[in-house]
């Protein structure tokens, strides 16, 4: 089974997380934190920073990682670095997603998302419980 490196931002603004729709693929419709694979010898870091850019048009800091995912699909197995990503210039613009939306912690369970980043979100909303309580 083929293994894929992928990176995943999860973009902050106050109490709200960009979403991005897929427009593309077996997967499309679905909702998913944007991001992408890792170039071989690119770091994490630098490899969200450049599908962020690419993708949306946006510059985003990249901030502490949330987790790493391990996940298998029908074709691949998906290894997903999660990281907390601030927006440092820029507005979001659809060049690969269908919509976006900013959601709130108890907003995301509203649409279908892709099973790794239904992962995620259990991760950040622990998280974001943590420092909330």
């Amino acid at each position: 089974m083929k293994s894929l490196q992928v990176v995943a931002a999860i973009i902050q603004d106050g109490d709200t997380f960009l979403a991005t729709q897929r427009g593309y693929g077996d997967w499309k419709g679905w909702w998913e934190f944007p991001g992408g694979k890792i170039k071989q010898g690119e770091s994490a870091e630098t490899a969200l920073k450049r599908e962020i850019l690419e993708e949306l048009e946006m510059r985003i800091s990249v901030g502490e990682q949330l987790c790493t995912i391990q996940t298998d699909y029908p074709d691949f197995h998906l290894t997903m670095h999660c990281f907390l990503c601030k927006i440092q210039e820029g507005e979001p613009v659809l060049r690969e997603h269908e919509a976006l939306r900013w959601l709130k912690l108890e907003e995301m369970d509203a649409i279908r998302w892709l099973s790794a980043d239904v992962e995620a979100i259990e991760k950040l909303k622990e998280r974001f419980q943590e420092t909330t309580a």
